[in-house]
């Protein structure tokens, strides 16, 4: 008897979950179509479990009760709406973060962009900006600052302005000189910023090559074509169908023979672009587009 009833109440427990899992998900949905019809911005089609936490994280963090009551708050204040971007588009990063990366664009790509009378390069997806200083300072190292510019682009406005004061935590520098060094830098990098207080301002040189914008590669199309475009990481929050929609966005927006480059983990395999590039770096995902 005990057995049956055991039975019954993990019957029981099984069917509320699965109960209270749908309801997230309907919650989710009403949530995303909320956003995308009010703000314009399209997270229908991110992928589902890593919304999930994200939403949760957000949740904890503004000490909100449900996801409904996120809905609710977010279509009612631009304030909560920009600190729930943040946290969605929030990403771990710090300058010259993938040091083998910086490494292998120095041997592969900088010897090509020599090549180039003017270099534009995009970086999609900057967040508050550390690695796209990393690419300015290596730019500079490799004397093609002069003819190249950096559009740096992001969902979230918060994230942008942050990126574009181009002020860091001093404590980090000590880690970010480190990261430099193993990345092929060639300098002191103290040279690249001004320590005040407690804080480090990077060199106006750094910030005057860089354009920074407000870009969503879900609902916006191509805006320049470019000689090497990052889109580093941004993916993974993505499902199949709105990977493939970025993927020939990014094609769409090289220029014969530029280069992409990707996150680490990610790959141009099972993409519809696969075959229209020529791999470069297996090992930190440089592709060449072929024409």
């Amino acid at each position: 008897m005990r057995g049956f009833t055991g039975y019954l109440q993990n019957s029981s427990q099984l069917i509320q979950q699965a109960s209270a899992k749908k309801l997230e998900d309907i919650e989710i949905d009403l949530l995303c179509e909320g956003i995308f019809r009010h703000y314009g911005f399209d997270f229908r089609q991110y992928a589902r479990a890593s919304l999930a936490r994200r939403i949760q994280s957000f949740m904890e963090l503004e000490n909100i009760n449900s996801i409904s009551d996120v809905q609710n708050k977010i279509l009612h204040s631009q304030q909560v709406m920009e600190r729930f971007l943040l946290n969605l588009s929030v990403n771990v990063t710090s300058m010259f973060r993938d040091v083998g990366m910086y490494l292998a664009f120095r041997k592969k790509i900088v010897p090509v962009l020599h090549t180039y009378p003017s270099i534009r390069i995009w970086h999609a997806g900057c967040s508050t900006g550390e690695e796209v200083y990393s690419l300015a300072i290596l730019l500079q190292e490799e004397q093609l600052a002069d003819k190249a510019t950096i559009y740096a682009t992001d969902i979230n406005e918060v994230a942008i302005k942050k990126a574009k004061e181009g002020i860091f935590p001093l404590q980090v520098m000590q880690t970010y000189t480190t990261n430099y060094l193993k990345a092929g830098g060639k300098k002191e990098f103290s040279r690249y910023y001004t320590a005040k207080y407690d804080h480090a301002i990077l060199a106006p040189e750094l910030r005057n090559k860089i354009v920074f914008a407000k870009h969503n590669l879900v609902t916006d199309s191509s805006f320049n074509e470019f000689t090497v475009i990052f889109c580093r990481n941004v993916m993974i929050y993505f499902n199949e169908t709105l990977r493939s929609r970025v993927h020939h966005l990014l094609y769409n927006s090289l220029c014969r023979f530029g280069t992409l480059i990707l996150g680490h983990q990610e790959t141009i395999n099972l993409t519809p672009t696969r075959l229209q590039y020529k791999t470069l770096d297996e090992q930190y995902s440089i592709f060449q587009k072929r024409a």
